[in-house]
């Protein structure tokens, strides 16, 4: 196994153009549990440590882009504002230690349907930066993900930035496993409310080959919620538009029976989810309501 250790952004892409089978390394989180296992032996390690751009964010008028090395602490600890979605997600990663070497960007390379950063991202809007030699591209999230653990890079391309929508809205996360952290999602959901544009986006992990959004789910809430007047008034969701919600979001939903659950188990967790984030982020939406309105009244 050879080691290659560029010390810029473009000697890094030069490397992967000469090296298209390299495997990216940042916080090795994912790819050192997969070569100590003996489950991968990649011929060539492609070391992005000392590419400094890769460990750096810029907070935009909207959107954040940031880095692909940027770890998840520093989302939870810096840009807990602009992406509140990421950051619940990231505080679901592992242990302390994965959370100060993982990154978002190493998420995505490794494209698992169980990975935590996954469902923010798509119910967030985000779009990912991947370039080459030849150029760069911007591939929204919901197409990124091909298959299991497999993305839409080509052999020469590396992930540089996510460019993630900054939140206008709540935003939730939620997971089962058997503990909150350090554990593979069970199934994962997330909910955004984009009131810039009156709009509702979901996230679903581990409950289908990749990673996906639930628009059936989105559409119906988005009628609903503009044809029943709820963004202006800020009235409570009525249960049976929650129960529709939930429901046509476990329709979404194309899982397996495993180890760490059934298809059916994960099927009714993620409607089950999908009706308590939507509860969580619309009344965090009223009492925002609530705060604007004393405040221009004072």
């Amino acid at each position: 196994m050879e080691f290659l250790r560029p010390a810029s952004w473009e000697e890094a892409l030069a490397a992967k153009a000469e090296h298209p089978t390299a495997v990216p390394i940042a916080g090795g989180t994912d790819v050192m549990v997969e070569i100590n296992f003996d489950h991968r032996r990649p011929a060539y390690l492609l070391d992005l440590n000392r590419v400094r751009e890769l460990h750096e964010w810029e907070v935009g008028g909207e959107h954040v882009r940031l880095g692909a090395s940027v770890p998840y602490t520093r989302i939870i600890e810096d840009l807990r504002a602009e992406l509140p979605g990421l950051a619940l997600a990231g505080h679901t990663v592992g242990s302390p230690q994965i959370r100060n070497r993982g990154s978002v960007g190493g998420n995505l390379g490794a494209a698992s349907p169980a990975g935590d950063a996954h469902p923010a991202l798509l119910s967030a809007g985000a779009e990912i930066e991947a370039a080459s030699v030849r150029g760069t591209r911007f591939i929204p999230a919901e197409e990124f993900f091909t298959g299991v653990k497999r993305n839409a890079l080509a052999a020469d391309e590396l992930i540089r930035r996510v460019h993630i929508k900054k939140a206008t809205g709540p935003q939730q996360f939620s997971k089962v496993g058997t503990r909150n952290a350090m554990v593979i999602a069970v199934c994962a959901f997330s909910v955004a409310l984009h009131p810039d544009t009156r709009t509702v986006r979901t996230g679903i992990g581990s409950a289908a080959p990749t990673p996906l959004r639930a628009t059936a789910a989105e559409e119906f809430l988005n009628a609903a919620l503009t044809d029943g007047g709820f963004w202006d008034s800020g009235k409570t969701i009525t249960p049976a538009v929650a129960r529709q919600f939930a429901e046509l979001a476990s329709g979404a939903c194309n899982p397996i029976d495993d180890v760490r659950g059934s298809a059916r188990y994960r099927r009714h967790a993620v409607a089950v989810m999908a009706r308590r984030t939507l509860g969580w982020t619309w009344q965090q939406y009223r009492d925002a309501r609530t705060t604007e309105g004393g405040a221009q009244c004072a």
